[in-house]
């Protein structure tokens, strides 16, 4: 239980406190006192304050047994709405709910790109394109700043794959480096002024971002005016004098491992001067006052601000992020009173975020089955094929001795062995994937400590089934007292734990239906694991995961599927990936969906021609039967209200108008980074430049599944009318068009403007997203759509001779349409004189 909280801190004049500051109490500034708390000055009025994740919901300060929170969808399907004011919406609930966790710092969005598909965390960012990355970081930005709680944006800048992702040297052109990877920071920080920034783990082109002074100092501070604290990401500070004198300002997490102490050494030897660290804790300081109108005490408790006001807000969001990529012959919106049957691994499970530190625990999630049984009256569900890359979570059936759902956890300071040891504390679990990075108990004095999980489960039919344990520490899983996995003696590196952990040891046991089973597992900490995998963060104590199912015999479950698909009217089959298929800690492997998602989408829709595919996922996977589907869906991730959201874009109480933030490739072989993708001994070369996305797709003309921006309805548009108007005294141009909605249903249309150079001096992407805006209309209603554009913006590239930006002298096309393929307004305008400019 949280201590009472503390009495609310006055104001504070911040050159007054650094002046009066004794070095002791500076240098505790310049880093965390543990994992989300900044250090506090008491006799100087100056608190601590509360950082959390994340990108998509405030998880607080627990990752183990925390307090439930709002899921948001992911970072694509977030942009796949491509609606600026629904975002900031999203954005100000954040804010409100990192209110409710005593936070003042939300950390997120994340605004990196999205290289390959195969990125863990892809997932996390909005899109391939900078620009709509950008205005997606800003809107959020704008949201949760509306609040008084401040944002950061992540991970700046490169980190956009999770191989050696503390060793890797990203190797890029000056070009590429502006034109796409630091671009949706620029223009986040033009339009939202954020007032925290997250460094990335890696290098850029030889150094470490958190140490870089051109990266932090040159970019950030002086040429984009940035006026605020840079943090690093947790354990991504390398070194204590390098990062001060860079302008990291803060280290997280704490306490400090790379300042203190070699701070003081640092001054002592004149490698570092008082003012630099002054310069460090003057921007600590001003974020603490800046947030301190929060009136959020020091040690304050967290709660919840679960509303049906919150709810409605999420199934809006997530419903207005779905994309309709198909849909033959009109096949979609299914009807509620029909006879449909609901098939596929991710239908009776709520895939509603990824994995790593963008996970939380959610107030609920609702699976499609369970939104499709709400909105539909004859409903029939099969599983078909399993889905997951890991054992499903063995407290989906455990149970407690007093028949709680989940596990009883005890604690102890002392391991098995001592027949004497005393039980410290007793604590019931409810989800049996347990990181206790941030677990607490008065009479812990070190990560290491003991704990044993017990529960019961009573299987609904006999069969055999699989147990499995994957832990960062060491662990023995027993099943009625038989020892079934020893994951301690002999233990094999994994990604478990982002990377810390071990693989799933995984052991099979034949169970009686209706007989109850007693599971019992035996764990130690992390400092007992019997190796270390150099380039991974050890956190705090470690943990463990068990899972359990009963064996799948893939044949038995997709004749079951077929036969029920053909017994019904209409099918829906959900299939993609999940958490423990795309998280933070490392990269996919492959493109494709898990074994047996194909041969049953393919079975199914030849069973059954009334079928809609509903892929969740947060980055692109291969579809080798989406030629000869009816209809396809991409759902993401979509949050709390994931289920509800689905349901209600089949069966047509909402009308699709997500659009695709990132192009969908035929095969992983076809994206534009699919030869340098990995560290390759600790370098990733970013050879594919600027073409990144569509950039290269277009430029290559190589076919793709489905174009960037690519998104159908349940209506039809008609775009008309282009105008341009150019104010070349403001620097800005406004593209207008007529949209009418041509067909039977309210929808909306977003209206993509893209811009091409007619001959430029150097090769450049055929054309690039310059701005965007979504339009609601009901049926027969037209109105009048107006983009916005910086000329300059809309028209430079950075000139690596001058390093600058340059907008060239000559004719420029303007593109406008509804995806990246199909653009069939266009306009000219000039620019009379070349111009070079740095800055924002």
């Amino acid at each position: 239980m949280d201590s009472e909280p503390k009495t609310t801190h006055k104001d504070f004049d911040v050159e007054d406190v650094l002046g009066k500051l004794n070095i002791d109490e500076k240098i505790s500034l310049l880093s965390g006192t543990d994992f989300w708390h900044t250090a506090s000055v008491p006799r100087l009025g100056v608190p601590a304050i509360r950082l959390s994740d994340g990108p998509n919901g405030v998880r607080g300060t627990k990752f183990f047994n925390g307090v439930p929170a709002a899921c948001l969808p992911c970072g694509t399907g977030l942009a796949a709405t491509w609606d600026i004011e629904l975002i900031q919406k999203g954005g100000h609930l954040q804010g409100k709910e990192a209110i409710a966790k005593g936070a003042s710092v939300i950390l997120g969005p994340t605004t990196n790109m999205q290289r390959s598909p195969l990125g863990g965390r892809g997932f996390e960012s909005f899109s391939e394109d900078p620009v709509l990355a950008g205005k997606m970081t800003a809107a959020t930005i704008k949201g949760i700043q509306s609040t008084g709680v401040g944002a950061t944006p992540k991970h700046y800048v490169c980190n956009d794959q999770e191989d050696q992702r503390m060793s890797v040297n990203s190797i890029i052109t000056e070009r590429a480096l502006r034109e796409i990877y630091l671009m949706p920071f620029q223009i986040a920080q033009k339009d939202a002024d954020p007032w925290c920034y997250m460094t990335a783990y890696n290098q850029v082109n030889g150094t470490h971002v958190s140490e870089s002074p051109r990266l932090i100092g040159d970019v950030l501070r002086k040429e984009w005016g940035f006026d605020g604290m840079v943090m690093s990401d947790w354990f991504g500070t390398y070194s204590s004098t390098e990062s001060v004198k860079a302008g990291l300002d803060l280290e997280m997490p704490g306490p400090s491992y790379v300042r203190g102490k070699l701070i003081n050494q640092a001054l002592g030897c004149g490698k570092l001067r008082e003012y630099d660290v002054d310069n460090c804790v003057r921007e600590v300081l001003k974020l603490v006052k800046k947030v301190l109108p929060l009136g959020i005490p020091e040690n304050a408790p967290e709660h919840t601000v679960d509303s049906p006001e919150t709810a409605a807000l999420l199934r809006q969001i997530s419903s207005n992020s779905i994309v309709l990529m198909k849909n033959d012959k009109n096949v979609l919106p299914f009807k509620k009173e029909k006879a449909t049957a609901v098939i596929g691994p991710n239908a009776d499970f709520a895939a509603f975020s990824g994995g790593g530190s963008a996970s939380l625990l959610p107030y609920y999630a609702i699976t499609p089955l369970q939104g499709v049984k709400d909105a539909a009256k004859d409903v029939k569900y099969t599983l078909g094929a399993p889905g997951w890359k890991k054992l499903p979570l063995l407290t989906r059936m455990s149970k407690t001795k007093d028949n709680k759902h989940g596990l009883t956890m005890n604690v102890y300071l002392d391991p098995p062995s001592d027949k004497s040891r005393e039980c410290i504390d007793t604590v019931h679990v409810n989800d049996s994937n347990c990181f206790l990075v941030d677990y607490k108990h008065p009479k812990l004095t070190s990560f290491l400590y003991y704990t044993t999980f017990d529960g019961e489960i009573t299987p609904s039919q006999t069969a055999e089934y699989e147990f499995s344990l994957s832990v960062a520490g060491t662990a023995k899983l027993y099943v009625d007292g038989k020892l079934l996995i020893d994951n301690a003696t002999h233990q094999t590196p994994g990604d478990s734990f982002f990377g810390t952990g071990t693989r799933d040891e995984i052991s099979t046991m034949k169970l009686e239906k209706d007989n109850t089973y007693a599971v019992h597992i035996d764990f130690a900490t992390l400092p007992t694991i019997t190796f270390k995998v150099p380039g991974t963060t050890a956190f705090g104590a470690g943990g463990v995961r068990i899972g359990c199912e009963r064996v799948i015999d893939y044949k038995v479950e997709l004749d079951r599927a077929v036969e029920l698909a053909k017994s019904v009217d209409q099918v829906i089959l959900c299939a993609g990936l999940n958490s423990d298929w795309e998280s933070e800690g490392y990269d996919r492997t492959t493109m494709h969906l898990p074994p047996g998602s194909d041969d049953l989408i393919k079975a199914i829709t030849a069973a059954n021609p009334n079928t809609a595919v509903v892929i969740q996922s947060g980055t692109p996977v291969t579809m080798p039967w989406y030629h000869s589907t009816p209809s396809v869906l991409q759902a993401w991730y979509g949050g709390n209200e994931t289920g509800n959201a689905i349901a209600d874009v089949l069966f047509g109480d909402v009308n699709p108008s997500g659009k695709l933030p990132l192009s969908f490739p035929l095969r992983n072989e076809d994206n534009p980074a699919f030869l340098n993708y990995k560290s390759e001994r600790n370098r990733a070369l970013y050879g594919e430049d600027v073409y990144i996305g569509y950039r290269f797709y277009e430029k290559a003309k190589r076919d793709v599944l489905a174009p960037f921006g690519h998104g159908l309805s349940y209506t039809t548009f008609e775009m008309s009318d282009l105008k341009l108007n150019v104010d070349d005294t403001a620097g800005e141009m406004s593209v207008t068009v007529n949209v009418k909605n041509t067909g039977s249903h309210p929808g909306a249309e977003v209206i993509q403007v893209y811009v091409s150079q007619h001959t430029p001096s150097i090769n450049r992407p055929p054309k690039e997203l310059k701005g965007f805006t979504k339009v609601h209309l009901k049926k027969g209603e037209s109105a009048t759509a107006t983009v916005k554009l910086s000329k300059k913006y809309a028209t430079s590239f950075w000139d690596e001779g001058r390093d600058s930006w340059v907008s060239e002298k000559g004719k420029y096309t303007v593109l406008v349409g509804s995806s990246s393929a199909d653009t069939p307004l266009s306009g000219e305008f000039e620019v009379g004189k070349t111009m070079w400019w740095r800055g924002l």
